[in-house]
C-alpha cells in the first residue's frame, strides 16, 4: 500500500461517493479528489460517467470507522459505536463487553491504537 495515506478531502469524496453521488462533477470535493482516487482504486467510473466505490475504498472507509470507534471508547467507555465496528472489534478482541453496558478496550486495542499513532508520525 504504497503512498495510500489519504487527506481528509479525500476521505470526504469517499464518504460522499459512498452516500450516492453520481458524477464526479457533482461536488467540488469529489472533482478535486477523482483521479486520485480512482489511481488508488477506491473509486471507479462506468461507461456512463457515473462514479462508483470499489471494495477497497469501502474498506478503507470502514477502517476509518473501526479507528475512531475505538479511540472514541477509549476516551469513554460509555461511547456510541455502531453495530458493525463494535461487532468487528470485538471478533478482532480490541474491546469486550462490560456487563454495566458499554465495552472496554482491551490490552490489544490499546496496543494497535498506539501503532496507528506511531504511523501516523511516520508519515
Amino acid at each position: 500500500m504504497k503512498n495510500e495515506k489519504l487527506t481528509t478531502d479525500e476521505f470526504d469524496a469517499l464518504d460522499f461517493i459512498q452516500r450516492g453521488a453520481r458524477h464526479d462533477k457533482v461536488n467540488a470535493c469529489v472533482g478535486r479528489n477523482a483521479k486520485r482516487l480512482n489511481g488508488l482504486k477506491m473509486i471507479s467510473y462506468g461507461r456512463d460517467g457515473s462514479v462508483t466505490m470499489t471494495e477497497k475504498g469501502t474498506q478503507i472507509l470502514f477502517l476509518r470507522r473501526c479507528i475512531a470507534g475505538l479511540r472514541a471508547l477509549c476516551a469513554d467507555a460509555a461511547a456510541s459505536v455502531d453495530h458493525d465496528v463494535a461487532q468487528f472489534l470485538i471478533k478482532k478482541s480490541h474491546i469486550a463487553a462490560r456487563e454495566a453496558g458499554g465495552f472496554d478496550v482491551t490490552e490489544r486495542g490499546r496496543e494497535s491504537l498506539a501503532d496507528i499513532a506511531i504511523q501516523e508520525q511516520i508519515k
